[in-house]
């Protein structure tokens, strides 16, 4: 999909959710059009209640620090008090998800939701890569064990290239007939953050470079040849 203008910086700005109100804001507004623009309206990790909860970290995408967002995602540290989004996504078809949160909850574990982009960085890779492995090395920076997701069929390949695999304990082979019938999702989970045993070695390389550090740059290069410096910015 082309993009609307040349992009030369983008900006990975990672955070808690309850000290940063005004980006929440920008992110609920750019990922509800995004949703609208498909349709889509009763995604449960686009409810907003998690601007109040204390375990939600964002990455919102920019051109600046303080820019419009153009994309982003959260992960949702459980906690035994809020359910994760894919509990409430799924939970009514497959009640089995309940407990495999709940016997991984003590050691710290969540969930990678609401990744979106717009189309202003649409076919850049932004949305799905570079995104996923920032939300890893963020997971390992929140002390996390395990991560779970729930994935659409466009992010599947690049879910399983950071690490995660295909939940077939629960579901059909682990997926679900979600958010409508239409459509589907697979259920996903990362058994260990710190190795990273299931993402190829360049991944898991990249990965714990992020990781290593509070900011990171990267000059990354789009299938059209366009070159982007892309600086990672853990505010936690």
């Amino acid at each position: 999909m082309e993009t609307n203008k040349q992009i030369d910086k983008l900006y990975f700005k990672a955070f808690r959710a309850i000290d940063n109100r005004a980006d929440c804001m920008k992110f609920i507004e750019g990922h509800t059009h995004v949703l609208e623009v498909f349709g889509i309206t009763q995604i449960t990790s686009a409810k907003i209640d998690w601007v109040l909860n204390p375990d939600v970290y964002v990455v919102l995408v920019s051109e600046t620090p303080d820019g419009p967002a153009l994309g982003g995602g959260r992960i949702h540290i459980a906690n035994g008090i809020n359910p994760l989004p894919i509990e409430d996504a799924v939970g009514h078809m497959d009640e089995r998800i309940y407990k495999m949160v709940e016997e991984r909850t003590e050691a710290g574990t969540g969930e990678f939701c609401a990744l979106w982009n717009s189309w202003e960085i649409a076919g850049l890779g932004i949305g799905s890569i570079y995104l996923g492995r920032t939300f890893i090395a963020l997971a390992y920076r929140l002390k996390l064990k395990t991560l779970f997701g729930l994935c659409a069929p466009a992010t599947y390949r690049n879910s399983v290239k950071i690490g995660f695999r295909i939940l077939r304990e629960i579901g059909i082979d682990g997926k679900f007939y979600y958010p409508k019938e239409q459509l589907t999702a697979t259920s996903l989970l990362v058994e260990d953050i710190e190795g990273l045993p299931l993402a190829p070695e360049d991944e898991r390389n990249e990965i714990f470079r992020l990781r290593s550090e509070k900011i990171t740059k990267t000059e990354i290069v789009t299938s059209k040849g366009a070159k982007i410096e892309l600086t990672t910015d853990f505010y936690i």
